[in-house]
């Protein structure tokens, strides 16, 4: 899920002041276009991938059986993807936008891992450009509207930028063990805000998104990383938090008030 701390620690602020905000206008403004009076996109063969490989774990966290997909699965994946890569996004309603984007990411970051399985983590698949890169964030791997992407180009320059909704981030999934999960079911135009607000809940009162002990809170470094989508700041941080928050843990963010420190888990999120 990076810019996500994938490049060496000494130059990690370095690279989210140029890669995790630095989506020029044009290349947003190219991805603006939408018609409200267009049709619906059909992700039930994802949806169907997802149902069928998304396993919830003894912890509760989703997990991935990579190493289950068959032949016909793979191929399913790549014609779920060239599908989505045909179509003219563009004419489509800013909901069904929202929802083509996210699932895209998804099956995109599946199949480089499929394409490179068994790893141990996504960001030992070093097919970014760059001498300095790490994982597959920056490597070009699919083309809509004549326009060849990367999964950076998908969520900072065409999510995060346009929709503006910290939200997003608990649905691009990265394919770790400390990221939000990838869900069992396909996003939906109709059903995206109800599903963006699930995601957000289940992160936030998972070990993965807070967690508190001996009086300290320790947050995802999800909130560290894109602290602007967050409010700006620590207090906004918390503010976003309790927004979510189940009762008990608004009670205990309140007691304390500021965070402590930040956590995340590389591992891959297989089942």
């Amino acid at each position: 899920m990076p810019v996500r701390c994938r490049h060496a620690i000494a130059l990690a602020g370095l690279l989210m002041l140029l890669v995790g905000g630095g989506a020029s206008a044009s290349e947003t403004d190219r991805w603006a276009a939408h018609d409200e009076a267009g049709g619906t996109i059909d992700f039930s063969a994802w949806d169907q991938l997802l149902a069928r490989h998304v396993v919830v774990s003894p912890g509760r966290h989703n997990r991935v059986r990579y190493g289950a997909f068959s032949n016909a699965d793979r191929q399913a994946l790549d014609g779920f993807i060239a599908r989505a890569a045909s179509l003219a996004i563009s004419r489509h309603p800013r909901r069904e936008q929202l929802a083509y984007w996210i699932n895209l990411y998804n099956a995109l970051t599946v199949k480089v891992v499929l394409d490179h399985y068994p790893v141990a983590s996504i960001k030992d698949i070093d097919i970014s450009p760059g001498l300095f890169a790490d994982g597959p964030w920056g490597a070009k791997l699919v083309s809509v509207e004549g326009v060849t992407l990367s999964l950076d180009d998908i969520e900072h320059r065409i999510l995060r930028p346009l929709w503006r909704d910290s939200r997003i981030h608990y649905a691009v999934n990265c394919a770790s063990i400390g990221c939000p999960d990838l869900r069992r079911t396909a996003f939906t135009g109709a059903g995206i805000e109800a599903q963006l607000d699930r995601a957000a809940r289940d992160y936030v009162n998972s070990p993965r998104g807070v967690t508190i002990a001996r009086g300290t809170i320790t947050v995802s470094k999800i909130y560290d990383w894109y602290a602007a989508d967050f409010g700006g700041s620590g207090q906004g941080v918390i503010d976003h938090l309790l927004r979510f928050a189940e009762p008990e843990l608004a009670r205990a963010i309140r007691g304390i008030g500021r965070i402590g420190g930040s956590a995340y888990d590389w591992r891959l999120n297989g089942a």
